[in-house]
């Protein structure tokens, strides 16, 4: 298993995600618990090219300081919703080292988790969501809360992932 950290960019990590505090704990806590207990942590960030100010080089860009990698930990970067997709080279990367399964946090619920959770399961993953791990912000069309819920409670669960509570998560990088 590979804990993936998904977008968790400065630029859009802060207090107008759905349950701000919790999430961002929640991710803390699981980037540590994975090191501690040699369970590969991979990131990806979105680049949306220059000029947007959210490319590298850019503080936004930058992922959110809580979650930093450390240097030997992989980033892989996407210019499209599902880090997934062929250009990022995760997927490659995650087949030559025989993974299965991918343990999925970050932002933003409603675009690249959703389309990169549904990328994994297409490709064979076995996908696992904890929960309070994912969030958003409100949109034209529903807001934060009915985004994370219809997502983490209804669209994934028995579909694309193993939506799970957040103690589950920490046995299971525990070994539990």
């Amino acid at each position: 298993m590979v804990l993936l950290v998904i977008d968790t960019q400065k630029g859009i990590t802060n207090s107008n995600l759905f349950e701000f505090e919790k999430i961002t704990g929640n991710i803390r806590t699981l980037i540590e618990k994975a090191r501690q207990n040699n369970i590969e942590v991979v990131y990806v960030q979105h680049d949306d090219g220059p000029g947007s100010g959210f490319t590298k080089g850019d503080w936004d860009f930058e992922i959110y300081d809580a979650f930093a990698p450390k240097e030997n930990e992989k980033i892989f970067y996407k210019t499209v919703n599902s880090c997934f997709h062929p250009q990022t080279g995760l997927d490659s990367y995650l087949k030559e080292k025989n993974e299965t399964q991918v343990m999925i946090v970050g932002l933003q619920t409603d675009f690249c988790i959703d389309a990169s959770v549904k990328s994994a399961f297409e490709r064979g993953y076995k996908v696992i969501i904890p929960a309070y791990t994912n969030s958003t912000t409100d949109n034209e069309y529903f807001s934060k809360s009915t985004a994370y819920h219809f997502y983490n409670d209804f669209m994934w669960p028995r579909r694309y992932a193993s939506c799970i509570s957040f103690d589950e998560a920490v046995r299971m990088l525990e070994g539990k």
